[in-house]
């Protein structure tokens, strides 16, 4: 099974043969499993370095005034050359707002072909609906890994 099956794990396939009904225990379906020599697609820091060109990176972050009000303020950078492309500041951050930000950062056709962002809430259908206007394709809109940080500096 792990043969035929290479992204499937040893609780998979443990799982897989209790259906079946054999009684075997999971550290020993790990013991035989089939030992991969390379991962079984490419990694995060390989997809960086082959797509930098085509890759643009949007954040929204929290600015506290001296005033102890607090400001929302959006960045998007492309990765190739960490271009600064567009950043702004608002006191109420919507995805309404957020799908305008995009817009006027990237007016015509300069649009990259992948977008990365986190998992924020404010980043509605609208965001959404707005990228995949812009040409970013519905496979081409990612998001990182929840572990993971969207800019390769950490």
């Amino acid at each position: 099974m792990s043969a035929e099956n290479l992204l499937w794990g040893a609780p998979r396939i443990h799982g897989e043969l209790l259906k079946l009904g054999f009684s075997v225990a999971q550290s020993t379906v790990a013991t035989y499993m089939v030992k991969r020599r390379e991962p079984p697609s490419q990694g995060w820091k390989t997809f960086l370095r082959n797509h930098a060109p085509d890759i643009a990176v949007m954040d929204l972050f929290v600015v506290p005034t001296i005033g102890f009000k607090l400001r929302y303020g959006f960045v998007i950078v492309r990765i190739d050359r960490r271009d600064l492309v567009w950043i702004s500041v608002t006191t109420n951050p919507t995805a309404e707002w957020i799908a305008r930000q995009i817009t006027e950062a990237f007016p015509w056709d300069g649009a990259p072909g992948y977008m990365i962002r986190d998992r924020d809430r404010v980043y509605g259908a609208v965001v959404i609906r707005r990228l995949r206007a812009m040409a970013f394709g519905t496979n081409r809109l990612r998001r990182p890994h929840p572990g993971r940080m969207a800019l390769p500096n950490g």
